[in-house]
């Protein structure tokens, strides 16, 4: 994990500079910082509203007595979007983007809440949220005191 953090910080400035460059060589120098911060302008208008958006629906989801763990998850994605925009070039910019954009953030809550299932051993279900109940090895057979009364164990 380590390796693959410092691997990160140094990968991507260098693949940042070197695309910047390219576009600087291919549109020229202004249009080329143009275009950085036009990107910083509507990322932070986008950033803005996006957190606005997911603020208000937090508040919602606890005023109305439910756990807000999509609201959280939008949230955290809203702040990686958020520093991803802050950070000059074009990758991280469209990194950050699509990070604000709800779709997107909804493809990757998807993806993180399996991710964090299958790490943490729960069972999602169709709605995204954990399936309640005690977890057992495959190879433990239920006792008669896990079932209901009205049933019996067939062997």
């Amino acid at each position: 994990m380590l390796l693959a953090l410092i691997a990160l910080f140094i990968v991507v400035p260098l693949a940042e500079l070197y695309l910047i460059l390219k576009v600087g060589d291919l549109i020229g120098v202004v249009p080329t910082l143009g275009l950085l911060v036009l990107s910083s302008v509507i990322g932070s208008a986008m950033l803005r509203s996006q957190g606005r958006t997911v603020w208000r629906q937090f508040n919602q989801t606890l005023a109305s007595g439910r756990m807000p763990h999509r609201e959280l998850l939008d949230g955290v994605a809203v702040i990686f979007g958020g520093a991803f925009l802050i950070t000059p070039g074009f990758l991280t910019d469209i990194t950050g983007l699509l990070l604000l954009i709800p779709p997107t953030r909804r493809a990757l809550r998807h993806f993180a809440v399996r991710r964090l299932g299958k790490r943490l051993g729960l069972a999602v279900a169709a709605a995204g949220g954990p399936v309640e109940g005690r977890a057992r090895a495959r190879s433990e057979q239920p006792t008669r005191r896990d079932l209901p009364p009205d049933e019996t164990i067939d062997r």
